[in-house]
Parts: structure tokens; sequence; C-alpha cells
């Protein structure tokens, strides 16, 4: 009796699995149908523009090249691909240099507001609204307050603490200026997503470590980054997407006026906006949505993380 009653337990377990899974996915179809409606048929129109020689204006008077888009040279030896301009390469180092570095400081940062609002203190509530604050200013307006800061001449930072050091007007500071200011920005939103997974830990686990002699650093290390895996893969994924995707702060503080400037948006915008060049505005919005699609999975890659 007793093998039988262990051997039927696991397929009840499994039959449970299976009908909770089954559910969910039923409860998920009205939102993969809206998903599909919203962001699925713009989606197939890039892709479809961005096979064609179409201007936007009159995107019906369209003439199909292929991938002349990304890679195409003329008889006469003239590159008119952006996967060949090394303004679009330009774009990509500094997307890249911006995203990473502000992400990378803003999980670090975020890390340690979420340790230390996390514990008990006089005032947490108060931290814990007060930590919002720039993340909730729009990021127009941020940008353009610290555009002023940054001013050589009257800026709080640029003339008081820099001693008139134009910081914006160099492109090789004003990567780092713009980072500071998205860092600036959006540390309490990471700190506000790890947060949310430290609250879930359990915390008779910690009370365990700490009848065993376990070190806080050692608790740390050993405990609260591992079961942090999922909750930091989403601010991860979340922070990466809004960084490598641009293009205000960068607009508002130095206008992308040259290339040493430009962001992969900006790029975007110039071919499909100021050049009204609808299909090569569109095979950028491809390699972009790549770009992202590739950062993405290494992300999921490397946390580990199953989706059973």
């Amino acid at each position: 009796m007793t093998t039988l009653k262990s051997t039927a337990t696991p397929k009840k377990q499994r039959g449970i699995e299976a009908a909770r899974a089954q559910t969910a996915v039923w409860l998920l179809i009205p939102t993969l149908i809206a998903i599909a409606l919203v962001a699925g048929y713009p989606l197939y129109r890039t892709v479809f523009f961005s096979l064609f020689d179409a201007n936007l204006t009159s995107p019906d008077q369209r003439t199909f090249i292929g991938l002349g888009n990304f890679w195409f040279t003329t008889d006469e030896g003239v590159a008119l691909g952006f996967l060949q301009d090394p303004k679009w390469w330009g774009a990509v180092q500094n997307t890249l240099l911006f995203t990473v570095v502000s992400v990378a400081l803003e999980t670090v940062f975020g890390m340690i507001i979420a340790l230390v609002v996390n514990s008990a203190f006089a005032g947490r509530a108060f931290l814990r609204t007060a930590m919002l604050v720039p993340w909730a200013i729009p990021t127009v307006v941020s940008a353009q307050m610290w555009a002023y800061m940054y001013n050589d001449s009257f800026g709080l930072v640029g003339r008081g603490v820099l001693g008139g050091t134009a910081l914006l007007a160099d492109p090789s500071t004003s990567i780092w200026a713009m980072i500071a200011v998205d860092v600036w920005k959006t540390t309490s939103f990471m700190a506000l997503l790890i947060l949310a997974g430290l609250q879930s830990l359990p915390s008779d686990m910690y009370e365990a470590a700490d009848m065993d002699g376990a070190s806080k650093w050692t608790q740390f290390w050993r405990m609260t980054l591992p079961l942090l895996r999922p909750a930091l893969l989403v601010a991860l994924v979340f922070r990466s997407l809004d960084a490598l995707r641009v293009f205000d702060i960068m607009s508002v503080m130095v206008g992308n006026v040259s290339a040493a400037r430009l962001s992969m948006t900006a790029y975007a915008r110039q071919a499909l906006i100021d050049n009204q060049l609808l299909g090569l505005g569109s095979s950028v919005s491809i390699a972009i949505f790549i770009i992202i699609m590739v950062i993405v999975v290494f992300y999921v890659t490397a946390f580990r993380v199953k989706f059973d």
C-alpha cells in the first residue's frame, strides 16, 4: 500500500500542474490576441517597408529592392545601405556605451538603495517615497534641468563645480554627462524593482543563517543574489530596453547635432522623419529590434532562467 501511494502522488501532482498550465494558457490568450493586434501589424508593416525604396509622403509609390536598404553598393561604388554608413556604427557604439555603463551603475546603486530601505529604521517610509522623485520627473524636464546645470556660463555644475567646463560641447565628455543624468533619474526605478524582489524572500531563511553564524556578506552572495535572479533579470531587461531606445535625453541635452552624439533611435528618426526615407527608416528599426532581441536572449541565458 505504501508503494502504491508513493507512485500515485507524483502523478496527481503532475495532473494538477498540467491543469494549472492549461488554465494559464487560456487566460493568456486574450492578452496575446491584443498584443498581436497592437504590435504585430505595425511590426509586419515595418518588415514589409524595409524591403522597399519608399518615401514617407508617398508610401504607395515604392520599388522593391530586397535587402538594399541594409547593404547595397552601386555600380559606381557608392554605398547606400545603412550598414555601410559609419554614422550608423557610431550610433551603435554610443548607444551600447550608454546602455552598458548606465544600466551597470543603476544596478549597483539600486541594489545598495534597496538593501538599505529593506532594513528596519526610522523614516524608512519617507525614504522610500523620496527616492522615487527623480524617476517621477518626466525625462524631458530632467534632461533640460541638467542641461542648465551643465551650462559653463551659469550652471551649478558646469560653472560652480567644474569652473566653466563645457561638458555638453565636447563629444568625448557629453556622453558621460548624459549617462550621469540617466543614472540619477532611473536608479530609483531599479531600486524599486530590486526591493520588490527582496521583500519576497523568506525571512526565516536569514534567521537560520544567523543562527549558523553566516556573516551578512556571505548571506548576500550565497542567498540573496541567487534568489534575486528572477527580479534582477526583469529589472535588467526593462532598463536595457529603455536605454537601448534612448532618444529624449540626447535630443534635449545635445540635440543630436553630430554623428558623435547620435543614438540608434536618433539615426532612425533622421532617416524616417528628416530625410523622409520610409524604407531606410524601417530597415534601421528592424536592426534595432534585432539588437534588443539578442541582448534579451543573452540576459535570459546568462541568468539561467527557465520558463517552465
